[in-house]
């Protein structure tokens, strides 16, 4: 009795005899559907093994220890945290009380016979035999059984005295320098000696020198405070290993926490308490759950992405087994004389599928377990970590094996049930016989696209789900390929006008929609996507180059050093020396307190200065009172909105002028750097009177510091009908300085609508005219100004005019001389905007070129094939042997055109879509920040969400591609076909 097994069994042996038999056939689908699963596999393997389990990243971060406690700055105040020691938070309410700030006694947190280790962690310049090299650098006793797992010895040995450190990897090949060589650090006199390279298991990219505790930082910190110098910012954390094997418990977290330390625990990890046991959670509300609705986005959209991937291989392999059916309908007829009927033949078929998608899924799965373990470093190099262990997940790869199997069987489905319809006396004699197209299928189609497109169009418009836009612009795809034989035939009403080769290809399209469809459908999904893609990124780059805010004018180059102004005089000399610049302007910065005080104003005994605005200027939407309300609610929305617009609640804009401080201390040449045309500005400037460049600075002059119509535009008023003092209005800048010891005083009182401590300075004072971009400068002190008022300055960096754009190579120069003093340098080169798309939209017309030329040729070789007959009656009846080769190219051509031309008008949907989904959320966060009263000078401004279309992405799709296919098939095609007897009838 024969079952379903054994003609199964015969249809397989059947299908590999042909594989094998047709190689070249079998090794391009093959290809097809094995490089997909390569790359698949390959990438779950690499993440898989790169995903540390919670123990080896433990193992990592603790090394042999049991916990490591750290300093949250909290001066000793009592804490909560959750179990991991991610969040934390002091116990109590601090809404009406400032917030505990400080350092903590971390050897209080440490439980009674606990042995520790100290971890502190600094940066500092480095020498290098290129310069300076600011680096991290870790005091930590590397060697020690406790940090085992941290640092990875790669040569050498780790410091074992006070003169020897070691070195990462990536310090040695930055720097220059190698195991045995002899370091020092800028500022202080002692040299170290490098005995050892080794690695951080999680960050191989960093540089980082590794010496024994108090061996490096604390000298290195006593020597630049000396020299008035930023030092180190050395942060200390302690390693502690506790008696028992039960670990650093939670009970013991939780004491440790009331001494103000937090406390990340290997056993608490590992073993999280319940939620209900963590206070932490019941002072500040339970942890936040997302839900599935994140990883039900992402799956949907991977399902959509592979979906569609598997349609391409599809509509490409498709036509390929329709090449074999052809070949092998002779061999298919002899199965049905002998008594087989339709299932037999596309049991045939389909096994096809099934060898080929077997054995591809075999050889890419293979192929991307051997190639990522081959590759193993290089991946650990380029995702800048090392692997776990290497994860083989058999039921993830043999998943990803199926999507072979699957869309091999799929791509065979209509060559077999073509295959199956024809009739036994046909497949013997060759000939084609005559079928119909479907009706069913055009109808279905156009009820895709306008159900598609319907549910894009509500997503984009109605509603806020980027997945419906997706969803529908996918089924409206699907659709234009259903409709793909239908829109054919309409192709071929326009054979009547071409001229013969062109007529004879067009016409041998129609005529065989079952092998042009599949690869006009191939060629059009491979366009979509690109067309897609190009509109969304040529749309997005036109919103860019709308809003690109210009830091300085075009050409113009500032420097600066917002930590050391030691280094600020020869960073002055090295832009002059290597840029080619014209007009060079010194800035200076305003410290409080001690001049090595960072712009930044951190550090300790460091002030800092602030702006004092008349009272009848200050934003009402941002003054603060004595009471806890917010200020922008005691407005309505339509106050809140005309606020959000008024000239005290604007701010200066983008720029670099602003990074480093609001005082700038300059003179009229940083007026001709920025370009700005006043002056009366520059002769303010020559009379030692500030240049201030926002209004709502300027104090008017007057006995209380109010204009006459200062009543109407007071504190906590409603909209000013003033527009703040005029261009050329003088007056002065109140500027407030607050030492050190204010600091928290003064931050209390401006929570609180009070006055702070600190001593008011003024100085003269003028605004500048109207129209002018100051590139983010809010005023221009003189240094004779400053000086008479008090100010303490320091070196800030200079701006520079250019006779030309400095080219990429001086810049680079630049760059590698400012790395050696291996400070905080912020050098900005305005080149105007910078499209970063232009190589994504050439590679992406490039992908598409080569999908296009793949499918018409795998169309032109399935219609060479068909039409040998017709070619051998055009060689007798005396066609020329050009003949031959101008049919191919116009076959190839026609499926390449008509493709294209399909893929663009369908690739234009999702882009629009996308589009009007983000046009209408940024109007609607517009709306609301105009609500809230949040939008403030340039943010003032409607959003701005166009639709470009890439006409030249397009026309490259349109014109070049289908031309190129036409010619390279031409080329490839033999003028002479293969003699050959006629079959007998």
């Amino acid at each position: 009795m024969k079952t379903w097994y054994h003609s199964w069994r015969a249809a397989i042996r059947i299908a590999r005899r042909d594989a094998w038999r047709f190689k070249g056939r079998s090794f391009l689908v093959l290809a097809m559907l094995a490089l997909p699963i390569l790359g698949v596999s390959a990438a779950d393997l690499t993440l898989r093994s790169a995903e540390l389990s919670p123990s080896q990243a433990l193992d990592r971060d603790l090394g042999g220890a049991d916990a490591r406690i750290n300093d949250p700055s909290l001066g000793g105040a009592a804490l909560l945290q959750d179990p991991k020691g991610d969040m934390y938070a002091p116990v109590g309410n601090f809404d009406d009380k400032p917030w505990p700030d400080g350092e903590t006694d971390i050897d209080a947190g440490i439980p009674a016979n606990s042995a520790s280790l100290v971890d502190a962690e600094g940066r500092a310049r480095l020498k290098t035999t290129h310069g300076l090299l600011n680096t991290e650098i870790r005091e930590l006793k590397a060697a020690d059984p406790m940090a085992e797992g941290i640092m990875r010895l790669d040569r050498g040995h780790f410091p074992r005295k006070a003169d020897e450190v070691a070195a990462t990897n990536a310090f040695l090949e930055s720097s220059g320098l190698r195991v045995g060589s002899e370091l020092t650090a800028h500022g202080l006199d002692a040299t170290y000696r490098i005995v050892g390279a080794y690695e951080l298991p999680n960050s191989l990219k960093d540089a980082q020198v590794n010496a024994l505790p108090g061996a490096l930082l604390a000298p290195l910190d006593k020597a630049l405070a000396a020299a008035e110098l930023p030092g180190t910012q050395t942060s200390t954390t302690y390693l502690v290993t506790v008696p028992g094997d039960a670990g650093f418990t939670w009970n013991m977290v939780k004491e440790s926490n009331k001494k103000g330390v937090t406390v990340v625990s290997r056993a608490v990890t590992l073993n999280p308490p319940a939620d209900s046991d963590v206070p932490y959670y019941e002072q500040e509300g339970p942890p936040y759950d997302q839900g599935g609705s994140d990883n039900t986005t992402e799956l949907a959209i991977l399902s959509t992405v592979v979906g569609l991937a598997m349609l391409e291989i599809c509509l490409l392999a498709g036509p390929a087994f329709a090449v074999g059916a052809r070949r092998s309908r002779r061999q298919l007829g002899l199965v049905g004389a002998n008594g087989g009927d339709r299932h037999h033949i596309r049991a045939i078929v389909l096994s096809g599928g099934l060898v080929i998608g077997a054995v591809a899924a075999v050889v890419g799965t293979a192929l991307g377990i051997g190639l990522t373990f081959a590759l193993q470093p290089v991946l650990e190099d380029w995702m800048g970590k090392r692997f776990g262990d290497f994860d083989l997940r058999p039921l993830e790869l043999i998943g990803i094996a199926l999507i072979a199997v699957v869309t091999g069987l799929l791509a065979a489905i209509v060559p077999a049930v073509t295959a199956s319809r024809q009739s036994v006396v046909a497949s013997l004699t060759g000939r084609r016989g005559i079928r119909r197209s479907s009706r069913v299928l055009p109808v279905l189609g156009l009820s895709a696209v306008v159900l598609g497109a319907g549910i894009a169009l509500y997503g984009s418009t109605v509603s806020d789900q980027v997945a419906l836009v997706g969803g529908g612009s996918a089924l409206a795809e699907l659709g234009v390929v259903a409709l793909t034989p239908a829109l054919v035939g309409l192709f071929g009403r326009i054979g009547r006008w071409l001229p013969l080769s062109p007529r004879l290809a067009l016409r041998d399209a129609v005529r065989n929609r079952g092998r042009t469809a599949p690869a006009v459908a191939a060629v059009l999904a491979a366009v979509a996507g690109t067309v897609a893609v190009a509109t969304y990124t040529s749309s997005s780059e036109a919103q860019e180059r709308a809003e690109y805010k210009e830091s300085l004018p075009y050409g113009a180059v500032a420097i600066m050093s917002p930590e050391s102004a030691a280094d600020v005089p020869s960073m002055r000399d090295d832009v002059q020396k290597l840029l080619p610049t014209n007009v060079r302007a010194d800035v200076e910065r305003v410290v409080v307190g001690k001049r090595n005080c960072s712009a930044y104003g951190d550090g300790d005994g460091c002030g800092r200065y602030e702006i004092v605005l008349p009272e009848a200027h200050e934003c009402p939407l941002w003054s603060y009172d004595n009471s806890d309300e917010d200020p922008a609610s005691k407005f309505s929305k339509a106050e809140r909105r005309k606020l959000a617009t008024d000239w005290r609640c604007s701010d200066q804009g983008g720029g670099v002028g602003n990074g480093a401080g609001e005082i700038l201390i300059g003179d009229a040449k940083l007026l001709t750097v920025l370009k700005i045309d006043d002056p009366a500005a520059e002769k303010a400037l020559a009379n030692g009177q500030a240049v201030s460049f926002l209004n709502r600075n300027i104090n008017p002059a007057g006995a209380d510091g109010r204009t006459a119509d200062a009543d109407a535009d007071a504190k906590g008023g409603a909209v000013s009908s003033k527009g703040g003092p005029k261009a050329g209005s003088k007056g002065t800048i109140d500027i407030r300085l607050i030492s050190a010891a204010d600091i928290d005083a003064a931050d209390a009182a401006s929570m609180e609508g009070k006055e702070p401590p600190g001593t008011v300075t003024s100085i003269p004072a003028r605004q500048i005219s109207a129209g002018q971009n100051a590139y983010g400068v809010t005023m221009i002190v003189p240094p004779d100004t400053a000086r008479k008022a008090g100010f303490t300055t320091v070196p800030l960096g200079a701006f520079f005019s250019t006779d030309r754009l400095p080219s990429d190579a001086q810049e680079q120069k630049l760059n590698s001389e400012l790395a050696k003093t291996g400070g905080d340098v912020w050098l900005t080169v305005e080149k105007g905007f910078t499209p970063e798309n232009s190589t994504t939209l050439l590679a992406l017309a490039v992908f598409a070129g080569l999908i296009t030329i793949g499918a018409a040729g795998i169309a032109t070789g399935l219609a060479q094939a068909d039409a040998e007959a017709d070619l051998k009656t055009l060689a007798a009846v005396g066609a020329p042997p050009r003949v031959r080769k101008a049919l191919s190219g116009f076959q190839c051509g026609v499926v390449a055109a008509m493709g294209v031309l399909l893929g663009s008008a369908s690739g234009i949907l999702p882009a629009i879509g996308l589009r009007f989904t983000e046009r209408r959320a940024e109007d609607q966060m517009y709306a609301r920040m105009l609500d809230e009263g949040w939008a403030g000078g340039s943010e003032s401004t409607a959003p701005f969400v166009p639709v470009v279309i890439p006409w030249e992405t397009l026309g490259v799709l349109l014109v070049v591609v289908p031309l190129g296919a036409a010619v390279l098939a031409a080329l490839v095609t033999r003028s002479r076909g293969a003699l050959a007897r006629r079959a007998a009838i």
